[in-house]
């Protein structure tokens, strides 16, 4: 499980997160919301170390992740897909899913890219295309499933409905549900979708200014008017 406890993040002398503290079970599934800039991205490269000044404990399975390259936390089993994707534009489709195999320890290799890829009707017809002309949906799939090969045990997303159609959209949720199933993975997703987000996740956290301002499930969330009012500018599609 993720135990995140007393998390405070920095950017040179900025200072992001303020003391946050959450944990996700192991196969727990859990939204991550907030307004642009309350601090979702920063939570989660926080986790993964890739960018902020983190102090505080973060423990993945137990075992402390301090000091720890993002490469080692990859091959710990956590993927992050994020907000940008990072896709490889001089390399085809296929060629990312591949790279992204190579980099995973043997003993979670459990598909081939081209049983991944199938998985991703969408992907198929521009398997050998680059991923520098591929539109922003086709790269959120791509980076989906780049996620997916590496059969993670913790996923982290970030932002991943933002600015796609609503038909990929809604194919993304099945195929987020199927990276979990398929692997009992835990899920962490950073949001501003309430639709998407309660479809993928059980549990729901709300952030605001770097703070934590409400945990709990969806059913409580939607009893709590306030917190929507005050601390989400979100649509509820």
């Amino acid at each position: 499980m993720l135990e995140v406890h007393g998390l405070n993040a920095f950017y040179g002398d900025s200072h992001i997160l303020r003391g946050v503290s959450l944990s996700i079970p192991k196969g727990g599934r859990v939204a991550l919301l907030g307004r642009n800039g309350a601090g979702k991205s920063t939570f989660l490269k926080s986790v993964m170390g890739a960018g902020p000044t983190a102090r505080g404990t973060i423990r993945w399975n137990d075992k402390d992740l301090a000091g720890l390259a993002p490469y080692a936390r990859a091959q710990m089993g956590i993927a992050f897909v994020p907000e940008d994707r990072r896709i490889l534009g001089s390399l085809t489709v296929l060629e990312n899913l591949r790279m992204a195999l190579a980099g995973t320890p043997a003993a979670r290799r459990t598909s081939t890219p081209e049983q991944v890829l199938a998985e991703y009707p969408m992907l198929v017809p521009i398997r050998d295309r680059h991923g520098g002309f591929l539109s922003g949906g086709q790269q959120q799939l791509l980076a989906l499933a780049r996620a997916a090969i590496t059969n993670p045990t913790l996923l982290l997303l970030d932002e991943p409905t933002e600015g796609l159609a609503p038909v990929i959209v809604e194919g993304m949720v099945r195929d987020v549900q199927r990276i979990c199933d398929n692997g009992g993975c835990s899920l962490l997703l950073c949001e501003q979708s309430l639709w998407f987000s309660r479809k993928c996740t059980d549990h729901v956290h709300v952030i605001d200014t770097g703070r934590l301002v409400f945990s709990g499930t969806w059913a409580e969330f939607d009893a709590d008017e306030d917190i929507r009012n005050r601390h989400l500018a979100v649509a509820a599609h």
